[in-house]
């Protein structure tokens, strides 16, 4: 059985997702606003794997809860993909390929449905 040690996947996921304690929010939300932020900047490349729910949530030091409901809304949004029995992945982007951060053409990647509240 591996260590907890080895099984971390390091706090370079803390200052990465950027959770500052002064934002407006609950910390799942400013999670998912996190990791949305990752995959739309190009930080997270597109078939990315997220490191399991509870690794994670060791890592960012809070509860597992809060991990799977950022996750859960992004599959929701279409940002990734889950399957059960394998790891979280950044969904592949729809039409061409991803070349130095930017896709053919210019343009960024975005959502079919935007279900963030208040729009």
């Amino acid at each position: 059985m591996p260590s907890a040690d080895r099984e971390r996947t390091g706090p370079a996921w803390g200052t990465f997702l950027e959770l500052e304690s002064g934002a407006e929010g609950p910390l799942h939300a400013r999670l998912a606003r996190a990791l949305r932020t990752a995959v739309t900047g190009w930080r997270l490349a597109a078939g990315s794997t997220l490191p399991a729910s509870r690794v994670l949530a060791a890592d960012l030091r809070c509860s597992r809860w809060v991990v799977t409901e950022a996750y859960a809304q992004l599959v929701a949004e279409g940002y990734f993909e889950a399957r059960s029995g394998s790891a979280t992945r950044v969904r592949a982007r729809p039409g061409g390929s991803v070349r130095g951060g930017a896709r053919e053409g210019g343009n960024r990647w975005t959502p079919r449905y935007d279900l963030l509240p208040g729009r």
